[in-house]
């Protein structure tokens, strides 16, 4: 008796969303989304369990940096999150846990850590008050999602460019997936807002709509990248594209800890990270591939662990 659905996994080794009932699985493949929907929905989910594609049929990114050695091999999964065209069946409920997609300094556990528990990290300037709920995430995950990571404005912690998430550019943004409850995620944004965290955030309009602007400031738009083991993959960056605002360089200091964070789960190698962080507008300009792969060589060998 063939499997249901919701109980097949795909056989390329990597973590894909599941299809939905009724949707044609050559939306997969560039199909045609329906009218009713926002054309921003344009990458869904593959189909339950697709055969490998061909290089031909497979969706290209722009700039994309080669696979490293482990992702060739599949010895570590990467959680995929593409844009649904609809959220599963009471979805539109608020949620009692979130993953938080990182794809700047959090996706590091350690200065994650900051916001959860509060403190001051070292070279820092900025002393975090920390969530309600200190306690660590009960899963992190390495993600991969359509859209750019840029840098721009001026960081006083960093005194550098920050990194922000453009979910209309062409591209992918390799992240950690961090799996919360809609509480500390919540407290993360408002620390990231520079507000006082206490008041959990109203997760109504990002989960019907895919996006919701809480307002003009940075880390203010909260964007819905798709579902993961079925709950709501959420991020939040500015409310503007790359191509409306300057870039500004991002600080060593900075890079290290999206380096850090990028090769906590084993997934890729310091060259592939160097090679993603080279092609990120504001860093591109900026760093050489030589200077980022001579600066996360700081990190010593090996996927960096943290603890």
């Amino acid at each position: 008796m063939p499997r249901p659905d919701h109980e097949r996994r795909p056989l390329t080794g990597r973590r894909l969303l599941r299809r939905l009932p009724g949707r044609p699985a050559t939306a997969a493949l560039g199909g045609t989304v329906p009218r009713s929907l926002p054309r921003w929905y344009s990458w869904v989910y593959a189909p339950a369990m697709p055969p490998r594609p061909s290089p031909s049929l497979a969706p290209t990114v722009p700039d994309r940096p080669s696979p490293s050695p482990n992702e060739r091999s599949g010895a570590v999964p990467v959680a995929t999150v593409h844009r649904l065209t609809h959220p599963p069946p009471g979805h539109l409920l608020p949620p009692d846990r979130i993953w938080y997609a990182s794809y700047g300094s959090n996706m590091d556990a350690a200065r994650l850590r900051y916001y959860l528990r509060g403190g001051r990290p070292p070279g820092a300037a900025r002393t975090y008050p920390g969530c309600r709920d200190r306690r660590p995430p009960l899963r992190s995950e390495a993600i991969e999602f359509p859209g750019r990571l840029y840098f721009a404005t001026e960081s006083p912690v960093w005194r550098g460019g920050r990194a922000f998430y453009d979910w209309a550019a062409d591209g992918s943004v390799w992240g950690r997936a961090h799996l919360i409850t809609a509480g500390q995620f919540s407290d993360i944004a408002t620390q990231e807002m520079y507000e006082a965290p206490g008041a959990d955030l109203d997760f109504t309009e990002v989960l019907a709509d895919g996006r919701s602007v809480l307002g003009p400031g940075r880390y203010e738009t909260l964007v819905l990248l798709g579902h993961l083991d079925d709950v709501p993959v959420l991020t939040f960056t500015a409310p503007w594209h790359l191509t409306e605002v300057p870039l500004t360089r991002p600080s060593g200091p900075y890079l290290l800890y999206l380096a850090r964070g990028l090769l906590t789960d084993g997934v890729r190698d310091a060259a592939a990270v160097a090679l993603y962080l080279s092609r990120c507008p504001g860093a591109a300009d900026a760093w050489s591939l030589d200077e980022l792969a001579g600066l996360i060589a700081e990190l010593g060998p090996g996927p960096a662990r943290s603890s």
